[in-house]
């Protein structure tokens, strides 16, 4: 077996977290040759879990790219805002690249990383891990073998969660669309690819609903303070309070762990005295969405409705799909799949298991997929190719384009026509 030689840019938690972990487990396939990350409390955590020598590690993307080519591919894990450029570059140098969703904020962008990767006959994948998780891949496996005959509709919830959505929406780093991305992108991006993935064909037109209703300051109680420390009347009686949040143990919290370097007690309490994380949720400068809802037609004449939500209790998917010969109801923090035939009246309940790995195995068999086609020499047509992603990537900011026209239904094939004269015309 080749052993792929890899670098990682962006060392943060999908990066450091998500990704290494599977090459640290298979360390015959695979290992980590340079680190490249701005941030040196995690600069050195990524050397100490790899092995690697100072001269190994590098302070920014460029510095490890100008170097002579170190390696087979890259695992491009930046913020949103950083991924066009860094990916660009690698592709030119010749690097294979793994890219953290979503590819990009700008449409053109994921055009352009499309055709180079095609251009250059490199693989690019992108992140959409919940196609490998044996939840959806089961969803697949029944859908495609005509269990409920042809899809008619699909109903598609993502129950983000009200403590993950204060966490990552409203004092963390996807909090605001002018340094981020759009919700639709920076945490439906999975969503809108499951359903164009499930659907199997191509989104005619769709509208969209959706506003940031509860974490503004006309919200905020009276006696709420800038800080939840500064004296705060409501502190001990609001569900965001961040002392009591991310002052829980590690094993019971693991937001916690991603507010400090590494995250004692004394570093979490300093990152809540001083930093984004303990600030009032109802006065940051957040401005992304906490409910949205898309409509969505497709060519053979499939319909889905998908909602977003930041008020439930749990982090959950849930789905129902209904078919000609019968309906599929889904619910992913079960691990339940409820099948229904029509025609024998019969009922079939499948489980699914995860392991161990984050998003219900998805980022183990990314990984493992990922090591696997570069060893086998497969650079196109990949399950989550660049390619494959980005009629979903469009979807999305379709979706959000109708948003801001009040629910304007938007016709997919003149939004992409736009998109591709923007192309020509650059």
């Amino acid at each position: 077996m080749k052993k792929i030689k890899l670098a990682l840019i962006g060392a943060g938690a999908r990066g450091l977290l998500s990704y290494a972990p599977y090459v640290l487990a298979h360390s015959d396939e695979a290992e980590f040759v340079a680190v490249a990350e701005p941030d040196a409390a995690r600069r050195n955590e990524a050397a100490k879990q790899f092995g690697l020598t100072s001269s190994q590690l590098y302070e920014s993307w460029e510095h490890l790219l100008a170097q002579p080519k170190l390696c087979d591919a890259v695992l491009i894990c930046t913020q949103d805002r950083m991924h066009y450029e860094p990916t660009m570059a690698a592709l030119d140098s010749g690097y294979h690249v793994l890219l953290e969703k979503p590819m990009s904020n700008d449409p053109l962008e994921c055009l352009k990383m499309a055709e180079a990767a095609d251009q250059a006959g490199l693989l690019l994948t992108i992140c959409h891990v919940s196609r490998y998780a044996s939840f959806w891949q089961r969803l697949k496996h029944l859908l495609a073998g005509g269990a409920i005959g042809e899809i008619v509709s699909i109903q598609h919830n993502e129950n983000v969660g009200y403590l993950h959505y204060a966490h990552s929406f409203v004092r963390g780093n996807w909090r605001n669309d002018q340094f981020a991305s759009p919700m639709i992108l920076a945490k439906s991006c999975h969503d809108m690819d499951l359903i164009r993935w499930l659907i199997d064909d191509e989104c005619v037109r769709l509208s969209s609903f959706g506003s940031l209703k509860h974490f503004q300051i006309s919200e905020a109680p009276e006696g709420s303070t800038e800080r939840c420390t500064d004296g705060c009347a409501v502190e001990a009686s609001c569900p965001y309070s961040a002392p009591r949040f991310y002052m829980q143990p590690l094993e019971d919290n693991g937001f916690a762990a991603f507010i400090a370097t590494p995250p004692t007690e004394a570093n979490r309490m300093n990152a809540i005295l001083h930093g984004p994380y303990g600030r009032c949720v109802y006065r940051t400068d957040n401005n992304v969405v906490d409910h949205q809802i898309v409509n969505m037609e497709f060519a053979g004449g499939s319909t889905a409705m998908f909602s977003m939500c930041g008020f439930t209790r749990d982090i959950n998917r849930i789905v129902q799909i209904m078919g000609t010969g019968g309906e599929i109801r889904g619910d992913l923090l079960k691990e339940e799949i409820d099948l229904f035939e029509f025609s024998s009246g019969k009922r079939s309940i499948i489980t699914t298991s995860a392991g161990a790995a984050g998003h219900q195995g998805g980022d183990e068999g990314i990984m493992s997929r990922f090591l696997a086609d570069l060893r086998e020499g497969n650079h196109s047509g990949t399950l989550t190719s660049a390619q494959a992603s980005l009629d979903s990537h469009l979807m999305a900011f379709a979706a959000e384009a109708s948003r801001l026209k009040q629910g304007a239904v938007v016709e997919m094939s003149q939004f992409k026509a736009r998109i591709l004269a923007s192309s020509t015309s650059n």
